[in-house]
Order: C-alpha cells, then structure tokens, then sequence
C-alpha cells in the first residue's frame, strides 16, 4: 500500500515522504496513529502542489542546518562517567548524555536525532556519534568518556 507520511517515523521515512508498506502496517498502525495517510491520486496531486511551494523554504532550512553542521564539526565533547578501575562505565552512557553535552556547548539537538556506534557505550575511549540535522545533513562528532 502507498501511503503519505504525516510526520517523520524512524527507519521508514520523512515527513510528505511517498512510501510503499504491507497493508496491515498501515491500516492498523501508521493511519490510526496520525503518522500518515493513503496515498490516493488526489491526495498525490496535492502532494505535489504542495511539494512546489515548499521548495524554497526547504532549501533555506537545508542551508541552515549545513551552516549548524560546519559549526559542529570542529566540536569535541568530554563526557564524565564513574568508573571501575578497569575502565567499566557503571551504567552506560546514551544519547541522553550526548544530547546534554551538545546543549551545554550551546546545540540544542533532539537525542532521537543522534546515533551511537552499537546502542550504548560501555567503556572509556573516543568515539564518534552520527547527528541527523536535515534529511540530507549529517555530521560526525567526536567525544571522549573520562572516569570522573
């Protein structure tokens, strides 16, 4: 089934994104939720008036966020964790803590828009975290988990 999406769902699509699902995905999940709607040929035809007008004000936000990335290049962040004497984090550090060094650097970032390698580190070193900030505009970070 060809359905339009309503809002951004992770791992399936963006916002006024035409996507093909199984049926049953859409009937009794994405269109009940409000993430979406089916993608008949008048609501296609809208979409794509819609499409039009938008374009310019897609590419101002699309700059935008390429200016916000090549700010956030040149970060490192230093994230403080306790640890055993071995270099185990007790615990783990996530995209919660991400999100909340990038916001005391002065970046407010959603931590849903935020990827770690794996789906939680938990061992002192340096790593690199993906951040999503247009639909074509990532950027890498790096950041380092000392013992506190």
């Amino acid at each position: 089934m060809e359905i339009l999406l309503l809002q951004d769902v992770n791992k399936l699509g963006q916002k006024d994104d035409l996507v093909t699902v199984k049926n049953g995905y859409a009937r009794n999940y994405l269109i009940p939720q409000g993430y979406a709607i089916a993608a008949t040929p008048s609501v296609k035809k809208s979409h794509s008036e819609n499409l039009k007008q938008r374009a310019h004000k897609e590419e101002k936000i699309r700059a935008e966020a390429e200016e916000l990335a090549a700010k956030m290049a040149d970060i490192s962040l230093v994230i403080g964790a306790k640890t055993s004497s071995s270099g185990k984090i007790f615990g783990s550090v996530n995209t919660i803590q991400i999100a909340e060094a990038l916001k005391s650097k002065g970046f407010v970032i959603d931590r849903k828009h935020i990827t770690l390698p794996g789906d939680a580190i938990k061992e002192v070193g340096k790593y690199q975290a993906s951040v999503k900030l247009h639909r074509d505009v990532k950027v890498n970070i790096s950041f380092e988990i000392v013992a506190e």
